[in-house]
């Protein structure tokens, strides 16, 4: 009787060694930016042999695009995880605002950033990634809005909730220049007061115990 091992199906090895490469380079993207990242570098960082990668990925922009969805679709997932145990009751909003900020100063979001830079100047690139955005921007204003126990579609409490994401966005940006934690604390929390002065009022709050 044979003893071989049991193989992996060729199918479950390639969608494995495709997630090494996705993972490889988003962290070759925070730690050597879009300019240092390159598919040599990715590979050996995936423990992936150069003739693999080049299979699937032959030049930088296709292995950079396929970054793309990995980290818009990790992005969200990370974000729905996060604001799904966000606490409700006193104390509600600073705690949103906190699970924004991690988010925003998270890895992941590192990574986006140089991406959104390089898209720029890179058509190819802009429109693989101005798509995504926009849903991930769609999704991350809905999470926020129920997170916070708001209607995000309500005039006023919308408006609101963008300028929510538009804070700790640029949050996130001013901690990739330096640790700008104290500065950000002082700031969550007086967006917090404005928030609870604005947003969970009667006219905009859509749960009780907001």
């Amino acid at each position: 009787m044979s003893t071989n091992p049991t193989r992996v199906p060729q199918e479950e090895r390639t969608r494995a060694m495709r997630a090494r490469l996705m993972e490889a380079t988003v962290e070759c993207l925070v730690e050597c930016g879009f300019s240092g990242t390159s598919t040599t570098l990715v590979s050996q960082r995936a423990g992936v042999s150069r003739g693999a990668q080049l299979h699937h990925f032959p030049t930088k922009n296709d292995l950079v695009v396929a970054a793309v969805e990995h980290i818009s679709t990790t992005r969200g997932a990370e974000m729905a995880a996060a604001l799904a145990h966000a606490p409700t009751g006193e104390g509600r909003t600073r705690a949103v605002l906190e699970l924004l900020a991690e988010h925003f100063t998270s890895p992941i979001f590192a990574a986006a950033l140089e991406l959104w830079v390089a898209a720029r100047t890179d058509p190819t690139l802009a429109e693989a990634v101005g798509p995504l955005e926009q849903r991930v921007g769609r999704e991350t204003h809905q999470l926020t809005a129920a997170a916070l126990g708001v209607d995000g579609n309500a005039r006023g409490a919308r408006e609101l909730v963008q300028a929510t994401l538009d804070l700790v966005r640029g949050l996130g940006l001013a901690n990739t220049i330096s640790d700008d934690a104290r500065r950000r604390a002082r700031i969550l929390d007086a967006w917090a007061t404005t928030l609870d002065a604005q947003l969970l009022s009667p006219d905009h709050s859509t749960t009780e115990g907001a």
